[in-house]
Protein backbone atom coordinates (compact mmCIF):
# COMPACT_ATOMS: atom_id res chain seq x y z
CA UNK A 1 0.00 0.00 0.00
CA UNK A 2 2.68 2.22 1.46
CA UNK A 3 4.57 1.18 -2.36
CA UNK A 4 1.45 2.43 -4.38
CA UNK A 5 1.17 5.68 -2.42
CA UNK A 6 4.57 6.14 -3.20
CA UNK A 7 5.01 5.40 -6.62
CA UNK A 8 1.08 7.79 -7.24
CA UNK A 9 3.01 10.68 -6.00
CA UNK A 10 5.67 10.61 -7.95
CA UNK A 11 3.83 10.01 -11.54
CA UNK A 12 2.05 13.03 -10.19
CA UNK A 13 5.43 15.19 -9.41
CA UNK A 14 6.61 13.66 -12.90
CA UNK A 15 3.68 15.39 -14.18
CA UNK A 16 3.79 18.27 -12.30
CA UNK A 17 7.22 18.51 -13.62
CA UNK A 18 6.09 17.77 -17.16
CA UNK A 19 3.17 20.42 -16.98
CA UNK A 20 5.55 22.90 -15.60
CA UNK A 21 8.17 22.83 -18.66
CA UNK A 22 5.48 22.72 -21.07
CA UNK A 23 4.31 26.06 -19.63
CA UNK A 24 7.90 27.43 -19.14
CA UNK A 25 8.25 26.13 -22.39
CA UNK A 26 5.20 28.46 -24.08
CA UNK A 27 5.68 31.23 -22.19
CA UNK A 28 9.21 31.63 -23.37
CA UNK A 29 7.91 31.00 -27.06
CA UNK A 30 5.69 33.51 -26.44
CA UNK A 31 8.10 35.93 -25.14
CA UNK A 32 10.26 35.28 -28.06
CA UNK A 33 7.26 35.67 -30.59
CA UNK A 34 6.47 39.13 -28.84
CA UNK A 35 10.20 40.52 -29.18
CA UNK A 36 10.81 39.52 -32.93
CA UNK A 37 7.16 41.31 -33.76
CA UNK A 38 8.46 44.26 -32.21
CA UNK A 39 11.60 44.26 -33.64
CA UNK A 40 9.99 43.55 -37.05
CA UNK A 41 7.69 46.63 -36.15
CA UNK A 42 10.19 48.88 -35.07
CA UNK A 43 12.16 48.25 -38.31
CA UNK A 44 9.43 50.02 -40.29
CA UNK A 45 9.68 52.80 -38.23
CA UNK A 46 11.91 55.63 -39.91
CA UNK A 47 14.28 57.28 -36.91
CA UNK A 48 15.08 60.75 -37.58
CA UNK A 49 18.25 60.47 -35.17
CA UNK A 50 19.23 57.99 -37.84
CA UNK A 51 22.27 59.24 -39.39
CA UNK A 52 21.66 57.32 -42.94
CA UNK A 53 17.88 58.74 -42.67
CA UNK A 54 19.26 62.58 -42.40
CA UNK A 55 21.43 62.03 -44.94
CA UNK A 56 19.05 60.69 -47.24
CA UNK A 57 16.39 63.58 -46.41
CA UNK A 58 19.08 65.96 -47.31
CA UNK A 59 19.86 64.05 -50.22
CA UNK A 60 15.86 64.57 -51.09
CA UNK A 61 15.98 68.30 -50.17
CA UNK A 62 18.81 68.88 -52.83
CA UNK A 63 17.44 67.21 -55.44
CA UNK A 64 13.98 68.74 -54.72
CA UNK A 65 15.80 72.41 -55.21
CA UNK A 66 17.58 70.96 -58.22
CA UNK A 67 14.29 70.43 -60.14
CA UNK A 68 12.81 73.39 -58.58
CA UNK A 69 15.59 75.38 -60.17
CA UNK A 70 15.39 73.34 -63.80
CA UNK A 71 11.81 74.22 -63.23
CA UNK A 72 12.59 78.33 -63.27
CA UNK A 73 14.95 77.98 -65.65
CA UNK A 74 12.64 76.16 -67.95
CA UNK A 75 9.96 78.72 -67.26
CA UNK A 76 12.17 81.60 -67.80
CA UNK A 77 12.79 79.84 -71.63
CA UNK A 78 9.40 79.73 -72.02
CA UNK A 79 8.26 83.48 -70.69
CA UNK A 80 11.65 84.89 -72.42
CA UNK A 81 10.09 83.60 -75.81
CA UNK A 82 6.79 84.20 -76.73
CA UNK A 83 4.94 82.46 -74.39
CA UNK A 84 2.75 84.63 -71.28
CA UNK A 85 3.86 83.74 -67.61
CA UNK A 86 0.96 83.13 -66.56
CA UNK A 87 -0.27 80.70 -68.99
CA UNK A 88 3.25 78.83 -68.07
CA UNK A 89 1.98 79.37 -64.28
CA UNK A 90 -1.92 77.61 -65.52
CA UNK A 91 0.24 74.97 -66.96
CA UNK A 92 2.61 74.07 -64.19
CA UNK A 93 -0.65 73.33 -61.42
CA UNK A 94 -2.90 72.13 -64.38
CA UNK A 95 0.00 69.38 -65.22
CA UNK A 96 0.34 69.45 -60.98
CA UNK A 97 -3.25 68.22 -60.80
CA UNK A 98 -3.12 65.68 -63.73
CA UNK A 99 -0.25 63.70 -61.87
CA UNK A 100 -1.82 63.73 -58.53
CA UNK A 101 -5.12 62.77 -59.37
CA UNK A 102 -3.37 59.70 -61.95
CA UNK A 103 -1.19 58.98 -58.65
CA UNK A 104 -3.35 58.92 -55.39
CA UNK A 105 -6.61 58.86 -56.54
CA UNK A 106 -6.96 55.10 -57.42
CA UNK A 107 -5.32 54.41 -53.84
CA UNK A 108 -7.06 56.63 -52.11
CA UNK A 109 -10.06 57.47 -53.59
CA UNK A 110 -13.10 59.79 -52.54
CA UNK A 111 -10.44 60.53 -49.35
CA UNK A 112 -8.33 62.58 -51.43
CA UNK A 113 -10.47 65.39 -51.15
CA UNK A 114 -11.67 65.19 -47.81
CA UNK A 115 -8.99 67.91 -45.19
CA UNK A 116 -9.59 68.00 -41.94
CA UNK A 117 -8.36 72.18 -42.38
CA UNK A 118 -10.05 72.48 -46.36
CA UNK A 119 -9.60 76.41 -45.21
CA UNK A 120 -5.97 76.58 -44.14
CA UNK A 121 -5.54 74.19 -47.47
CA UNK A 122 -7.20 76.67 -49.78
CA UNK A 123 -5.05 79.56 -48.41
CA UNK A 124 -2.06 77.53 -48.71
CA UNK A 125 -3.11 76.80 -52.39
CA UNK A 126 -3.71 80.58 -52.72
CA UNK A 127 -0.60 81.40 -51.53
CA UNK A 128 1.74 79.19 -53.30
CA UNK A 129 -0.35 80.10 -56.71
CA UNK A 130 0.23 84.09 -55.84
CA UNK A 131 4.08 82.73 -55.69
CA UNK A 132 4.33 81.13 -58.91
CA UNK A 133 2.30 84.07 -60.85
CA UNK A 134 5.07 86.79 -59.47
CA UNK A 135 7.89 84.75 -59.48
CA UNK A 136 7.28 83.54 -63.44
CA UNK A 137 6.40 86.78 -64.63
CA UNK A 138 9.42 88.35 -62.87
CA UNK A 139 11.96 85.76 -64.66
CA UNK A 140 10.44 87.52 -67.76
CA UNK A 141 12.84 91.03 -66.73
CA UNK A 142 15.08 89.46 -64.42
CA UNK A 143 18.45 87.37 -64.15
CA UNK A 144 17.95 84.31 -62.26
CA UNK A 145 20.38 84.59 -59.77
CA UNK A 146 18.46 88.07 -58.87
CA UNK A 147 15.37 86.52 -58.50
CA UNK A 148 16.91 83.28 -56.42
CA UNK A 149 18.77 85.19 -54.50
CA UNK A 150 15.26 87.13 -53.59
CA UNK A 151 13.74 84.18 -52.45
CA UNK A 152 16.26 83.46 -50.34
CA UNK A 153 14.71 85.77 -48.22
CA UNK A 154 11.83 83.63 -47.46
CA UNK A 155 13.19 82.19 -44.14
CA UNK A 156 13.82 85.72 -43.00
CA UNK A 157 10.12 86.44 -43.96
CA UNK A 158 8.88 83.37 -42.23
CA UNK A 159 10.40 84.53 -38.94
CA UNK A 160 8.47 87.64 -38.67
CA UNK A 161 5.06 85.61 -40.50
CA UNK A 162 5.76 83.21 -37.45
CA UNK A 163 4.76 85.85 -35.15
CA UNK A 164 0.92 86.54 -35.92
CA UNK A 165 -0.04 83.32 -37.88
CA UNK A 166 1.67 80.77 -35.23
CA UNK A 167 2.14 83.02 -32.18
CA UNK A 168 5.59 82.20 -31.68
CA UNK A 169 7.72 84.47 -29.68
CA UNK A 170 11.05 86.03 -31.64
CA UNK A 171 14.07 87.34 -29.19
CA UNK A 172 15.83 90.54 -29.76
CA UNK A 173 18.64 88.67 -31.66
CA UNK A 174 16.85 87.15 -34.99
CA UNK A 175 14.60 90.49 -34.75
CA UNK A 176 18.24 92.10 -35.65
CA UNK A 177 19.46 88.91 -38.46
CA UNK A 178 16.30 89.57 -39.65
CA UNK A 179 17.10 93.29 -40.12
CA UNK A 180 20.66 92.09 -41.66
CA UNK A 181 19.28 89.81 -44.05
CA UNK A 182 16.89 92.95 -45.53
CA UNK A 183 20.33 95.11 -45.89
CA UNK A 184 21.08 92.10 -48.35
CA UNK A 185 18.27 92.68 -50.10
CA UNK A 186 19.10 95.92 -50.62
CA UNK A 187 22.65 95.49 -51.68
CA UNK A 188 21.00 93.75 -54.39
CA UNK A 189 17.71 95.42 -55.08
CA UNK A 190 19.86 99.01 -55.32
CA UNK A 191 17.22 101.63 -55.18
CA UNK A 192 19.50 104.41 -55.18
CA UNK A 193 20.65 103.38 -58.41
CA UNK A 194 20.05 104.37 -62.10
CA UNK A 195 19.66 100.82 -63.08
CA UNK A 196 17.09 99.72 -60.23
CA UNK A 197 14.10 97.56 -61.61
CA UNK A 198 10.62 98.25 -60.84
CA UNK A 199 10.26 94.34 -61.15
CA UNK A 200 12.08 93.22 -58.57
CA UNK A 201 9.11 94.10 -56.48
CA UNK A 202 7.26 91.45 -58.15
CA UNK A 203 10.22 88.71 -56.97
CA UNK A 204 9.92 90.24 -53.02
CA UNK A 205 5.64 89.67 -53.62
CA UNK A 206 6.80 86.00 -54.50
CA UNK A 207 8.82 85.56 -51.81
CA UNK A 208 6.43 86.73 -49.27
CA UNK A 209 3.83 84.75 -50.92
CA UNK A 210 6.05 81.57 -50.79
CA UNK A 211 6.80 82.39 -47.46
CA UNK A 212 3.27 82.29 -46.34
CA UNK A 213 2.82 78.97 -48.08
CA UNK A 214 5.24 77.75 -45.69
CA UNK A 215 4.08 78.73 -42.43
CA UNK A 216 0.42 77.70 -43.11
CA UNK A 217 2.62 74.39 -44.40
CA UNK A 218 3.73 74.14 -40.89
CA UNK A 219 0.25 75.05 -39.24
CA UNK A 220 -1.52 72.27 -40.70
CA UNK A 221 1.54 69.73 -40.46
CA UNK A 222 0.16 65.52 -40.15
CA UNK A 223 -3.54 67.30 -40.31
CA UNK A 224 -3.76 65.58 -43.91
CA UNK A 225 -1.61 63.00 -45.83
CA UNK A 226 0.59 64.30 -48.60
CA UNK A 227 -1.75 62.99 -51.52
CA UNK A 228 -4.33 65.82 -50.40
CA UNK A 229 -2.20 68.15 -49.85
CA UNK A 230 -0.76 68.51 -53.21
CA UNK A 231 -3.83 67.81 -54.73
CA UNK A 232 -5.22 70.81 -53.07
CA UNK A 233 -2.17 72.96 -54.52
CA UNK A 234 -2.74 71.58 -57.95
CA UNK A 235 -6.83 72.60 -57.56
CA UNK A 236 -6.44 76.03 -56.50
CA UNK A 237 -3.18 76.95 -58.51
CA UNK A 238 -5.08 75.73 -61.64
CA UNK A 239 -8.59 77.85 -60.99
CA UNK A 240 -6.70 80.79 -59.96
CA UNK A 241 -4.22 81.00 -63.01
CA UNK A 242 -7.01 79.77 -65.31
CA UNK A 243 -8.73 82.65 -66.03
CA UNK A 244 -5.64 84.83 -66.51
CA UNK A 245 -3.98 81.78 -68.42
CA UNK A 246 -7.54 82.15 -71.05
CA UNK A 247 -7.23 85.83 -71.60
CA UNK A 248 -3.47 85.70 -72.63
CA UNK A 249 -3.22 82.33 -74.04
CA UNK A 250 -0.88 81.62 -77.12
CA UNK A 251 -0.45 78.32 -78.70
CA UNK A 252 2.84 76.63 -78.89
CA UNK A 253 3.99 76.50 -82.34
CA UNK A 254 7.29 73.87 -81.20
CA UNK A 255 7.47 70.43 -79.65
CA UNK A 256 9.73 71.82 -77.15
CA UNK A 257 7.58 74.46 -75.97
CA UNK A 258 4.64 71.76 -74.79
CA UNK A 259 7.45 69.26 -73.53
CA UNK A 260 8.77 72.36 -71.01
CA UNK A 261 5.51 72.81 -70.32
CA UNK A 262 4.44 69.58 -69.07
CA UNK A 263 7.82 69.15 -67.67
CA UNK A 264 7.01 71.93 -65.07
CA UNK A 265 3.89 70.58 -63.14
CA UNK A 266 5.72 67.19 -63.33
CA UNK A 267 8.52 68.90 -61.79
CA UNK A 268 6.80 70.84 -58.91
CA UNK A 269 4.80 67.61 -58.03
CA UNK A 270 7.89 65.68 -57.94
CA UNK A 271 9.94 68.23 -55.53
CA UNK A 272 7.23 69.14 -53.34
CA UNK A 273 6.83 64.89 -52.88
CA UNK A 274 10.55 64.90 -52.66
CA UNK A 275 9.90 67.98 -49.66
CA UNK A 276 7.49 66.12 -47.91
CA UNK A 277 9.46 62.81 -47.60
CA UNK A 278 12.90 64.67 -46.32
CA UNK A 279 10.67 66.12 -43.63
CA UNK A 280 9.03 62.55 -42.37
CA UNK A 281 12.36 61.45 -42.29
CA UNK A 282 14.02 64.43 -40.69
CA UNK A 283 13.33 67.57 -38.44
CA UNK A 284 12.95 70.68 -40.75
CA UNK A 285 15.81 72.99 -38.62
CA UNK A 286 17.74 70.12 -39.79
CA UNK A 287 17.06 70.47 -43.39
CA UNK A 288 16.65 73.87 -43.61
CA UNK A 289 20.35 75.40 -44.75
CA UNK A 290 19.37 72.97 -47.72
CA UNK A 291 17.49 75.71 -49.48
CA UNK A 292 20.75 77.51 -50.11
CA UNK A 293 21.78 75.16 -52.37
CA UNK A 294 19.75 76.64 -55.37
CA UNK A 295 22.66 79.29 -55.47
CA UNK A 296 24.88 77.51 -56.85
CA UNK A 297 22.71 75.20 -59.25
CA UNK A 298 20.70 78.52 -60.66
CA UNK A 299 24.54 79.90 -61.18
CA UNK A 300 25.17 76.87 -63.49
CA UNK A 301 21.98 77.20 -65.08
CA UNK A 302 21.56 80.35 -65.63
CA UNK A 303 25.48 80.65 -67.21
CA UNK A 304 24.44 77.25 -69.30
CA UNK A 305 21.46 78.19 -70.71
CA UNK A 306 21.39 82.08 -71.15
CA UNK A 307 24.85 83.00 -70.64
CA UNK A 308 24.79 85.29 -67.50
CA UNK A 309 26.25 85.05 -63.97
CA UNK A 310 25.73 86.59 -60.97
CA UNK A 311 26.77 89.79 -60.30
CA UNK A 312 29.49 90.77 -57.82
CA UNK A 313 26.36 92.91 -55.79
CA UNK A 314 24.10 89.78 -56.27
CA UNK A 315 26.99 87.84 -54.94
CA UNK A 316 27.17 90.38 -51.78
CA UNK A 317 23.89 90.54 -51.42
CA UNK A 318 23.34 86.91 -51.51
CA UNK A 319 26.21 86.07 -48.50
CA UNK A 320 24.26 88.59 -46.53
CA UNK A 321 20.80 87.06 -46.81
CA UNK A 322 22.41 83.39 -46.63
CA UNK A 323 24.80 84.20 -43.09
CA UNK A 324 21.08 86.21 -41.58
CA UNK A 325 18.93 82.89 -42.42
CA UNK A 326 21.23 80.62 -41.54
CA UNK A 327 21.76 82.33 -38.11
CA UNK A 328 18.03 82.42 -37.78
CA UNK A 329 18.31 78.54 -38.01
CA UNK A 330 21.22 77.91 -35.68
CA UNK A 331 19.09 80.15 -33.16
CA UNK A 332 15.96 78.50 -33.48
CA UNK A 333 18.01 75.08 -33.38
CA UNK A 334 19.54 76.34 -30.05
CA UNK A 335 16.63 77.55 -28.22
CA UNK A 336 14.50 74.46 -29.63
CA UNK A 337 17.55 72.33 -27.70
CA UNK A 338 16.78 74.13 -24.76
CA UNK A 339 13.36 73.87 -24.39
CA UNK A 340 13.12 69.68 -25.18
CA UNK A 341 15.98 69.55 -22.22
CA UNK A 342 13.50 71.00 -19.86
CA UNK A 343 11.09 68.76 -21.15
CA UNK A 344 13.39 66.10 -20.22
CA UNK A 345 14.54 67.64 -16.54
CA UNK A 346 10.59 67.59 -15.21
Amino acid sequence: MCLQLRLVRLRSLNLDHDNMEQRLSTLVSVQVEMQVDVTASSSHTPDVTDSRSISFAFVLMLTAFALFVVMDTSAKWLVVGALPALQVAFMRFAVHLIWVVVLYLPRQGHSLVQSRTRGWQLLRGLMLASATMFNFTALQYLPLPVTISIFFTGPIIVCLLSIPVLGERVGIRRFVAVGIGFLGVLVIVQPWSERFDWHILLSLAAAFSAAMYFVLSRKIRGSDDNGTSQFYVGLVGSLVTLPFAVQAWVWPTEALQWALLVLLGTLGMLGHTFVTRAHELAEASVLAPSVYSQMIFVTISSWFVFGTAPTPATLFGATIIIVSGLYIWWRERSLLAIERMGKAAR
